[in-house]
């Protein structure tokens, strides 16, 4: 590429690189094992590492960590999936301040190292993104990383940290079962596998069925567990949050991501804070849960050409919620919202071919009598619109269609409306990531104000069992004395495969 030449989007990067690649997905460690070895091992020169899994609430609860890490002074480095709009949201640099978005440069150079060291052997594009992240990662002094899990735990490209700081296992519920197992017990056990010998493991509030599996992958491994309602405890009281452990109890602010879910996932944040023994203040976590966000869960559009689209003064909100228990969460968020407010409620929706659509829509069918299916653009493994249609239409609502986003707020704002409606717009990820771009407001995660006193709070304030000294490297020249985690990697031999067609870029089996 000649000087002049405008720069290569890092989609289009990660797109050819795909296309050299066979269109399936193949769940397993040995791959990225072999392709972080060519890239000298940079998962061994991370920053403590906060392993996170669970099937809602992985990203929410990623978001309260970083807004309070960051409130108190702490540089963060985030790795989530999927991206909504760019590839850039799934790479976050700690910054001194604030983080910031990879940049395209950067990002692309990281790619580009990843496929010279990969020498065009066999990996999925969720290997390659993971590769690239631990490269940029290695490469850029912070003091904490927040890994997201892609898919699963025992399998899944993350699963690579020998000794992370902590396990946090969000919500586990049914999905992915063509991937994780047909049973509660079979995903439980696929995501607990990210607990390690010795490490805290800190849990949400889970059925039965997934706490036992969890405690028993705790008890052999010999991992602390700090549980919901048995360790640690949230409620609402009047609005505002309230956190008890055994260390005490703390008042807090509601938090700013809107749904009584997101009281739970901030608790979780605050647990896993307080577990690993962080010197975090209180004034600090509340700074973390109000400056905290999360784009695509129950974010309302206050800007953008879309509103100009629907009846006006209506509300337009957007979630990304795909499953059964993720529509769960939203429609109770819902009815919060028509508890403060009345509003008639219209939902838009479109969904993936393998999510359990009529299990899904359910969760609204007492809130609104109307449905509006639209396709999802850019993905090849959606459900078509005609049978999600279909599905809609065994519960009591009205249903119809419309070719897009624009189209279905054309074909309310011509409906009469004593109250200008609610809309929500659902179902999947890629869909609100599509809804983001045609209004013109990508996610920017801007970083939450750092309201630390002084400077720098130190790591956990005790060096603990799970975390022993011999694992810890001195801090390059002018970085805090907080240590870079080195960790063993272990190659493990291939597991799930399956076919499937889908050649989205932007997670795995274009499930989201």
């Amino acid at each position: 590429m000649s000087a002049d030449s405008p720069p290569v989007p890092p989609e289009q990067v990660i797109g050819r690189l795909a296309s050299h690649q066979q269109q399936r997905i193949e769940l397993g460690l040995t791959r990225i094992t072999d392709l972080l070895e060519r890239l000298a091992h940079p998962e061994r020169r991370l920053p403590p590492v906060i392993h996170i899994a669970g099937t809602n609430g992985k990203g929410s609860t990623l978001a309260f960590l970083r807004a309070m890490l960051e409130a108190a002074g702490l540089r963060v480095h985030c790795y989530t999936s999927p991206y909504l709009v760019h590839i850039n949201e799934c790479i976050r640099l700690g910054r001194v301040g604030g983080g910031v978005l990879v940049s395209d440069d950067d990002l692309n150079a990281a790619l580009q190292r990843v496929e010279q060291a990969n020498h065009s052997a066999a990996a999925t594009v969720f290997e390659l993104k993971t590769a690239a992240a631990f490269d940029l990662f290695a490469r850029h002094p912070a003091d904490i990383l927040l890994l997201e899990v892609g898919l699963g735990g025992r399998l899944d490209s993350t699963n690579v940290i020998d000794r992370p700081l902590a396990s946090v296992l969000t919500p586990i519920s049914m999905d992915h079962t063509d991937l994780l197992g047909d049973t509660l017990s079979a995903i439980a056990a696929e995501k607990a596998a990210i607990i390690k010998p010795g490490v805290p493991v800190i849990t949400a509030v889970q059925a039965p069925d997934s706490l036992r599996v969890i405690e028993a992958q705790a008890r052999k491994l010999r991992a602390p567990i700090f549980a919901a309602h048995e360790h640690w405890h949230v409620d609402v009281e009047h609005g505002r949050l309230v956190y008890q452990d055994d260390a005490g109890l703390m008042d807090l602010t509601p938090p700013r991501l809107f749904g009584r879910h997101q009281f739970d996932n901030a608790a979780l944040a605050i647990a896993t804070l307080r577990a690993v023994d962080f010197a975090i203040t209180q004034d600090q976590f509340e700074a973390g849960i109000v400056n905290a966000e999360w784009p695509a869960r129950m974010q309302r559009l206050t800007s953008g050409p879309l509103l100009g689209l629907g009846p006006r003064d209506c509300e337009i909100w957007i979630d990304g919620g795909h499953n059964v228990e993720g529509g769960r969460v939203a429609a109770a968020a819902l009815g919060d919202l028509e508890e403060r407010v009345s509003r008639p409620l219209v939902l838009i929706a479109g969904m993936m071919a393998n999510k359990d659509a009529r299990g899904f829509i359910a969760n609204f069918a007492d809130l609104t009598r109307h449905l509006i299916v639209v396709p999802i653009p850019g993905t090849e493994n959606a459900l078509p619109v005609a049978q999600l249609s279909a599905i809609a239409r065994e519960l009591p609502m009205r249903v119809d269609t419309a070719p897009g986003i624009e189209e279905a707020l054309r074909a309310i704002a011509k409906l009469a409306y004593e109250v200008p409606p609610r809309i929500l717009i659902t179902g999947s990820l890629y869909l609100a990531g599509h809804v983001l771009a045609l209004n013109g407001t990508p996610p920017t995660w801007h970083s939450a104000p750092v309201t630390a006193r002084s400077g720098f709070v130190a790591l956990p304030t005790q060096k603990r069992d799970y975390l022993p000294s011999s694992s810890v490297s001195p801090a390059p020249a002018g970085m805090p004395e907080t240590g870079h985690q080195r960790t063993r990697l272990r190659a493990r031999s291939s597991g799930l495969t399956i076919n499937d067609t889908c050649v989205d870029n932007r997670g795995i089996g274009c499930s989201r």
